[in-house]
């Protein structure tokens, strides 16, 4: 916060910004990581797997906070996908395994607002085969890496205020919590309380090392089974930003 001066009563303002420039709007690049690749979702290319992944979710639960869906067959999908998922804003991506070749979620960048450098993560739909591995988180990263490469200097998310696994995300993520919109919109005929978080560009290049040592296969046992949490690596390192403590890092 700086004073605005040259008048009677100075008045707090936000702090100059001389080197500011409105960062241009995603490309759909591909990206690339150990673990996923990240491509322009294309109906003909991504809908066939993507649709037998997410049929692996047999009840359907993942599909409750997304304001569409489920659909009840590939060729309903598959038109859904030619006609919603081929804009700029959402601007949606498939995620790849790399192991398999397979596009097993999607997600997407929206709300991109170049002229305040804010942009949103979300549609994000991660079927349960990607899940809760390092693909999906290495994924998101990829995302909120790029976005911050571009020159943004907000990431946000937003998901439904009674969505806990996507608000558990969110803070594993490092994303900061900044409350609730009430009754932000209506879902399905259904009222949504909205909950924000997030990270910013000078808490990004701290959460940037968080997840490169949490991605690193040492940090993984020969299980598979993570050796250090990823909400420990970002609690630590958001806390060594803000000049609290030393990050804790021991693989």
């Amino acid at each position: 916060m700086s004073l605005r001066s040259g008048s009677a009563d100075e008045q707090p303002v936000g702090e100059p910004l001389p080197d500011w420039r409105v960062p241009p709007l995603p490309a759909g690049l591909l990206l690339e990581g150990r673990y996923s690749r990240l491509e322009p979702l294309v109906a003909e290319c991504h809908a066939a797997s993507l649709y037998a992944a997410y049929a692996v979710d047999t009840a359907g639960r993942n599909w409750t906070y997304l304001p569409y869906g489920p659909f009840a067959d590939i060729d309903t999908f598959q038109s859904w996908m030619a006609t919603r998922c081929g804009d700029r804003d959402p601007l949606f991506y498939a995620v790849i395994e790399r192991a398999s070749g397979r596009a097993l979620g999607m997600a997407s960048y929206l709300r991109i607002a170049p002229e305040s450098g804010s942009i949103e993560l979300g549609h994000i739909h991660f079927s349960p085969l990607l899940q809760r591995t390092p693909t999906a988180t290495e994924a998101l990263y990829l995302l909120i890496k790029h976005a911050f490469e571009l020159g943004y200097r907000r990431c946000e998310w937003k998901c439904d205020a009674l969505n806990a696994p996507s608000r558990a995300a969110a803070q594993r993520l490092g994303l900061a919590f900044e409350g609730i919109f009430r009754q932000a919109t209506v879902v399905k005929g259904r009222s949504r309380d909205t909950a924000w978080y997030a990270t910013i560009d000078r808490e990004w290049p701290a959460l940037d090392a968080a997840f490169a040592r949490w991605l690193d296969p040492a940090n993984f046992d020969a299980g598979g089974e993570q050796r250090v949490a990823l909400s420990s690596l970002t609690r630590a390192a958001l806390a060594a930003e803000a000049g609290l403590c030393p990050p804790a890092w021991t693989i």
